[in-house]
């Protein structure tokens, strides 16, 4: 294997979106503390201020902390000094570091003294997997789930003085969890992926002037690559002060102006501002020009007797674009077909977990570039940093939600599966307005008979992700088996992901050969659904002989022989190899080598360290040499 290198320019020019010599242009100066405040992502609420720097952490191995209301200790016995992003249990590789235990972090920080007026807000962009939270020792929220942002307002902050941000996380799960906790007969814990407990993402304190930003929503409406598109604006504002307020907001897209109506809003109500634009000449967003507009929002509000002045601001950046499935049962960007060629991945790297940076996620990136990829998986919502990379760099994601193999008396409660639709709300409301998210993926594997409980959770949550976002197919990937095809509970997709293991895994998919014959079969029971084939991919750790499992030479025979198969499909939309990097996933994990390396999952085709395997280079070569788009 050989090491796998890229130039600071590189990644650099994966965050900024740029060429990699515009990338090595230095910034403007600023302060070292203005610039740890910044926010490491783009686009939202203006005036955010990360909550970096040192923060402290104790493991509670023994679950104390609670009855000994470490909340309101001072003492920093016990606790480690850490950074947040944090995952506290890397390098913990054994049966009870999946399992997880909690543990505390602690975070004093002051606000400026001016701001007594004003509210503020916590937001956590990321923990895993229960948070309970304290503002100088007084209980002001907890929310439960892994990979999405959740906010608690900061009642009773003290402007001009220190105050204190305790956040207990555990991240033992449930069987009801998503993705759940599940184990063997023989009480060995098992899961898809390494359970990272933390502040696994970063965290961030905002102010809110009278009126807030609940939630934006920019979406385009284009009904033919030439014609004029229509961008429709939904922007839900929020009264959070004691009075009736009057809100104005003014708006751009581009250089084009969006007008609303003002609207009056009494105290603690939310009110919906609509506007439209349309756009003579879009400039349409795509993998091959990945453009995109900017969007600049800016409130003003004013009390009875008051004038009207600033209130906050909102700034992101979309790409007009159309995405939808044909007839013929052909997904299509733009109003045509693609062939998109992909990669799937996990956000687990060597000493950090599931705690990545930028640069990390500029990293990724800048290798799912050079493979020649264009279509991004995993199991969950991927950072907001790298979706912001993804727009820029003309990325296309499948979006997923962790409703991974659930089974089906855990799905039986219809609170389950409430909660697992709000999770795939969360991910619509979070995620909407970024053009490389190109379908909502309601989960993973669920039961292949497709039994009631999943019958009513596929129907359930395409309700919801319709409801919420029309303008983006639904999908949900399944298991390839040949003997349960044509499974009736699919109807409601729009998009059916396969995940194929022919000739790797044993029983009904043993055989290779037998994957042409259950494509055909595939198509021709959802002749009007799209299909992509969402996972394929084979361990690989060692050289040795093409015909043993686990070999390079096998893992690189599978690969070409799979893409050769696709090939000759033109109705597959599109194959993403599963994974790009291999990560952790579980203590007993063989994945069908003969010779495994637990916790390992070695299917990816760069090594834990980064050393490209030569799969690599037949992927490469294969994407590379397809026209995946328009």
């Amino acid at each position: 294997m050989r090491a796998l290198v890229f130039t600071a320019a590189l990644v650099a020019a994966a965050v900024l979106g740029a060429s990699p010599a515009a990338a090595a242009a230095p910034a403007p100066a600023e302060t070292a503390a203005r610039a740890a405040e910044r926010p490491v992502y783009q686009d939202g609420h203006t005036g955010r201020r990360l909550l970096g720097g040192a923060w402290l952490r104790r493991v509670d191995r023994g679950d104390r902390g609670l009855a000994g209301h470490w909340e309101r200790g001072r003492s920093t016995a016990g606790w480690t000094r850490v950074r947040v992003p944090d995952a506290y249990n890397v390098g913990e590789n054994t049966r009870e570091g999946l399992i997880g235990w909690p543990a505390w972090y602690r975070k004093d920080f002051t606000l400026p003294r001016g701001a007594r007026s004003a509210a503020w807000r916590v937001r956590f962009e990321a923990v895993n997997y229960r948070a309970t939270v304290w503002l100088n020792g007084r209980r002001i929220g907890e929310h439960a789930g892994a990979f999405e942002p959740f906010e608690l307002a900061l009642a009773g902050v003290r402007p001009g003085r220190r105050n204190t941000l305790v956040v207990r996380v555990d991240n033992r799960r449930l069987p009801s969890d998503f993705p759940p906790s599940r184990y063997t007969a023989t009480d060995q814990p098992r899961g898809g992926w390494w359970n990272y407990g933390g502040l696994v993402r970063e965290v961030y304190l905002r102010r809110v002037d009278r009126v807030d930003f609940e939630s934006v929503q920019v979406r385009p409406r284009i009904r033919c690559a030439t014609c004029p598109a229509t961008v429709s604006f939904r922007v839900a504002m929020r009264n959070d002060s004691t009075r009736t307020q009057r809100v104005a907001l003014r708006g751009t897209l581009g250089s084009l102006p969006v007008a609303f109506a003002p609207k009056t809003l009494r105290p603690g109500r939310t009110g919906l501002l609509t506007a439209s634009v349309r756009v003579r000449e879009p400039h349409l967003w795509s993998p091959r020009d990945p453009f995109l507009y900017r969007v600049a929002l800016d409130a003003a509000a004013r009390a009875r007797g008051q004038r009207m002045t600033p209130a906050g601001g909102y700034r992101l950046h979309t790409g007009l674009r159309s995405v939808g499935v044909s007839s013929d049962g052909r997904f299509t960007l733009n109003g045509r077909p693609v062939n998109l060629r992909g990669i799937s991945i996990h956000e687990d790297l060597p000493g950090k977990g599931a705690a990545l940076s930028a640069q990390d996620h500029a990293a990724t990136v800048a290798q799912i570039k050079d493979i020649g990829a264009t279509l991004v998986r995993s199991h969950y919502p991927l950072h907001p940093v790298f979706q912001e990379m993804a727009d820029r760099n003309g990325l296309v994601i499948w979006s997923e939600v962790p409703v991974y193999q659930l089974q089906p008396e855990a799905m039986e409660p219809p609170a389950v599966r409430r909660e697992a639709v709000a999770h795939l709300s969360a991910n619509i409301l979070n995620n909407q307005n970024h053009p490389s998210v190109i379908t909502w993926s309601i989960g993973n594997e669920l039961d292949e008979t497709v039994p009631r409980p999943v019958r009513a959770y596929i129907a359930a949550a395409t309700r919801a992700a319709r409801k919420l976002d029309p303008s983006r197919p639904v999908s949900m990937a399944i298991a390839g088996h040949p003997r349960v095809a044509c499974r009736p509970g699919y109807e409601p997709l729009d998009l059916i992901g396969i995940n194929d293991y022919f000739g790797w895994y044993a029983n009904d998919v043993a055989n290779r050969a037998d994957l042409s014959g259950y494509l055909d079969t595939m198509r021709n029971c959802y002749p009007q659904k799209a299909l992509m084939v969402t996972e394929f991919g084979a361990e690989a750790n060692r050289s040795g002989p093409i015909e043993e499992k686990g070999t390079y030479e096998f893992q690189s025979d599978f690969i070409r022989y799979h893409l050769s198969v696709f090939a000759i499909k033109p109705w597959i939309s599109g194959v993403a190899y599963w994974t790009l990097r291999e990560f952790l996933i579980h203590p007993d994990w063989a994945g069908g080598n003969p010779r495994p390396t637990p916790p390992m999952h070695q299917k990816g085709v760069i090594s834990y360290d980064g050393q490209l395997k030569p799969g690599y280079t037949d992927l490469r070569n294969a994407y590379r040499s397809t026209e995946q788009t328009p």
